[in-house]
């Protein structure tokens, strides 16, 4: 399970058996897990983060989204 980066207290990585779905980025932290798909930056799963943590998520995951799909790429190629 890749590490993608840790940042604000958020782990946001992938596991090596996600290469039949669509480019996405799991999340923890908290002893929660969410799911967001990296083409359409959509929550796929909210894990029971609250609202503020998503908007946080969010934020970070669009920041890196580039660098988090060159990863999926490199990764699953």
């Amino acid at each position: 399970m890749p590490t993608l980066l840790i940042e604000a207290g958020f782990r946001f990585h992938f596991f090596s058996g996600d290469w039949n779905e669509p480019p996405h980025v799991h999340v923890d932290a908290k002893g929660k897990r969410a799911r967001i798909w990296l083409y359409d930056l959509q929550i796929a799963k909210r894990g029971g983060f609250s609202e503020p943590d998503m908007r946080r998520i969010m934020r970070i995951v669009a920041e890196h989204q580039q660098q988090f799909l060159e990863a999926w790429n490199d990764f699953f190629a």
